[in-house]
Formats: structure tokens, C-alpha cells, sequence
């Protein structure tokens, strides 16, 4: 096994995690406290590719691999402390661009992805409804056809990106009788008459992100805006769900090695009883532990990419990428505010935000309760 990067990568990584310090960070503290999406942020991602890093060159993007994806991802959350910016994009990607890729016809391809890729557009999937959560199949939104089109009316919650959204992947039911088998996905501009965003959303972290409800009444959608075709939602979703529950996890493996190397320093330099706190069994452990959660972190999460990469099925070890990295972070967090003590727990610091940042990926891309009944079904359980 080869744990290194390439040279090609190595030069992507250190390229991101420079123009992330230098770029996104700034006001950081204020933009969180306003719930201030950092558009400006988006469009300069956009610019040096990361939006576009798994969209084939033909459609404007850069053509890499899973793990290169990864990489870069990983770079920019170390880089980049605005983890509401870093799940915008991610959702951005997984749930609009992915689906396009996987299930998109040539001209669908065409007309959106580079739209997507360039920042120019913001793309959102609109699955989850206020009753069809972890029961993701059970929606309650309808779609009808009618002739040439099909006629949408019902409501999402959650949907991240939703008031800035310029293409909605909505899934709707047309056959509530078929179960999974009757969810399809849609192609809906935002200006299709009948669509409107609901009010916004407001969130314990994460609060960079913008998140609002969405609304279809009577929506009108072409046939030809039907994304793969009637009945194929699910596997929309979960093409989607594969690629997102590996690679929005590389940004929260770069967030632990940030915290870890914040925390060593600190140890070092903190003096208490005449001498360096990292001195002290119980923060010199505490470190230990950060460390080894970082490097499990790595290696599951580089195994579920290189799976996914060299076209094997990664469903399992993207469960598992999930979870464990989900509440890896959660952990490392409490960690480095308790290293860094009532200091920790200022915003100045702004540890504290990393925390209720981080809490968010025990619940979203599937709890981690529903990672664990994912994998137990692997299991014959």
C-alpha cells in the first residue's frame, strides 16, 4: 500500500490550505454571529477549481479522481475555518453536480455543469421533507404528469443553499403505491413559476451556511428536466449519498489536524506551575488521543476514497467514513477546548464555533444511527 500523496497532489494541497488562510477567512467571527453567507468565498473557490474538482474537463472542471478530490477538500478545511462555507460547497457538489454527472443527459450536462462549476450558479438537492428525514423515501411532494410535463406540489425543509439557489434537484413522488420505485428527480430553475423559498432557517453551528424551506405549488416541470428517468430517484440518491458521506468528511479531518497542532502549540507554550502544561500526563495524553483519532480518521476515510476510485462498492466504508469521522471531530473539538481551558471556551479562540460546527455531522448526508443500521445490513443484520 502507498499512503502518499503525488507530487501533483502534495502541490494542490499546500496551493488550497495557502489561498484558504489568505482568502476565507476573514470577519469570520462577525459572519457567524450574522449568519452571513460569504459569497465572495464561493466565487473565489470557484475560480481556483474546487467546486469543478471531480467534473470532467469537458464541462469546465478539473477531472480529478475521488482521492484528489479528497485531498484538496481535506486541505481546505485545515486551511479554511469557515466550515459553513466548506458544507455549502460540499452540498453544492454532491447533491447537484454529482447527480448530473452519474444520471445526466448530454444536453442537461452542457446546459448546467458548467454553470456549477464556474460559481456562477448554486446548486441544491431538495430531498428531505418535515416528515421524511431518515425515512428519506417516505415524501409527501407529488409530482403528476400532465401531458408534456409533470406538476409538482409539496414542501422541503433543511435545504441547504436554498435561497441562493439557481438549480433545484427536487425528488418527488409519483407513485406513493411503489415506495422508493415511485421517487423521481427533477431539473427546476429557479425562476420556474410555482417554486418559492420559505423562510430562513436558523442554526445551533454551521450558521455561514444558508438554509431555508422550499415550497412547490402547482410547479410546472418539463419532461425533458426529469434527471435520469420516472422512478430512478433513489438511485439518484444515492449515487449522491456514496460520494457525499466520503468526501464532506475530508474537510472535517483537515478541521482535527488544524485543532491538534493549535492544541500541541498551546501546550507547549501554556505555563502553569512553573512549568509547560503539555508536561502534564492528563494534556499530554489528550493530545495522544487527537493525534491517533486524526490518523484513524485518514486511513478510513482514504480507504472508502481509493474503494470508490478504483470502481469498487464503497457504500459500507462510506458509512463507516462517516460516522467515525462525524463524531471523531465532535471529540477532538471537546479536546482542544479543554486543553486550551476557559480560553477554549471563547469566541475569540474560536474553538467553540468548531464545535457546534462540527455537531451538525452527527445528523446530516444519514445520522449516525443510520450509518450503524447501514453497516449492520452489511452484516446480514
Amino acid at each position: 500500500m502507498d499512503f502518499s500523496w503525488t507530487e501533483e497532489q502534495q502541490a494542490l494541497r499546500n496551493e488550497i490550505t495557502r489561498f484558504a488562510r489568505q482568502e476565507l477567512n476573514d470577519n469570520l467571527i462577525e459572519r457567524d454571529h450574522d449568519s452571513e453567507f460569504s459569497r465572495e468565498g464561493w466565487k473565489k473557490c470557484a475560480q481556483i477549481g474546487i467546486q469543478g474538482l471531480p467534473v470532467p474537463q469537458e464541462y469546465g472542471g478539473g477531472g480529478a479522481d475521488i482521492l484528489t478530490t479528497v485531498c484538496a477538500l481535506e486541505a481546505l478545511g485545515y486551511g479554511c475555518q469557515d466550515n459553513g462555507l466548506i458544507f455549502s460547497i460540499n452540498a453544492h457538489m454532491w447533491t447537484s453536480e454529482i447527480p448530473l454527472m452519474s444520471f445526466g443527459t448530454e444536453a442537461q450536462k452542457k446546459h448546467y455543469l458548467p454553470k456549477l462549476v464556474s460559481g456562477e450558479w448554486v446548486g441544491i438537492g431538495a430531498m428531505t421533507e418535515p416528515m421524511a428525514g431518515s425515512d428519506a423515501y417516505s415524501l409527501k411532494t407529488r409530482a403528476e404528469r400532465k401531458g408534456d410535463r409533470y406538476v409538482l406540489n409539496g414542501s422541503k425543509t433543511f435545504i441547504t443553499n436554498a435561497e441562493y439557489a439557481d438549480l433545484v434537484i427536487a425528488f418527488a413522488n409519483v407513485d406513493p403505491a411503489m415506495n422508493p420505485a415511485g421517487v423521481t428527480a427533477f431539473l427546476i430553475d429557479r425562476s420556474a413559476p410555482g417554486l418559492s423559498v420559505g423562510k430562513k432557517l436558523h442554526k445551533m453551528g454551521l450558521r455561514t451556511s444558508p438554509m431555508a424551506e422550499l415550497y412547490f405549488q402547482d410547479c410546472e416541470v418539463p419532461v425533458e428536466n426529469v434527471l435520469g428517468k420516472e422512478g430512478s430517484g433513489a438511485a439518484v440518491f444515492t449515487a449522491s449519498m456514496e460520494w457525499e458521506r466520503i468526501c464532506i468528511m475530508a474537510g472535517h479531518v483537515g478541521t482535527m489536524q488544524r485543532l491538534l497542532e493549535t492544541s500541541v502549540r498551546y501546550a507547549r507554550e501554556r505555563q502553569q506551575f512553573g512549568k509547560s502544561i503539555g508536561s502534564f500526563p492528563a494534556v499530554a495524553h489528550r493530545v495522544a488521543d487527537m493525534a491517533v483519532r486524526v490518523e484513524t480518521a485518514k486511513l478510513i476515510l482514504y480507504k472508502a476514497a481509493w474503494l470508490k476510485k478504483t470502481g469498487k462498492h464503497a457504500l459500507r466504508e462510506a458509512s463507516m467514513s462517516k460516522l467515525y469521522v462525524s463524531e471523531a471531530c465532535i471529540q477532538t473539538c471537546l479536546d482542544a477546548i479543554q486543553i486550551h481551558g476557559g480560553y477554549g471556551y471563547m469566541t475569540e479562540y474560536q474553538m467553540e464555533r468548531d464545535l457546534r460546527d462540527a455537531i451538525a455531522g452527527k445528523l446530516y448526508s444519514g445520522t449516525s444511527e443510520i450509518q450503524k443500521s447501514i453497516i449492520a445490513g452489511f452484516m446480514g443484520l
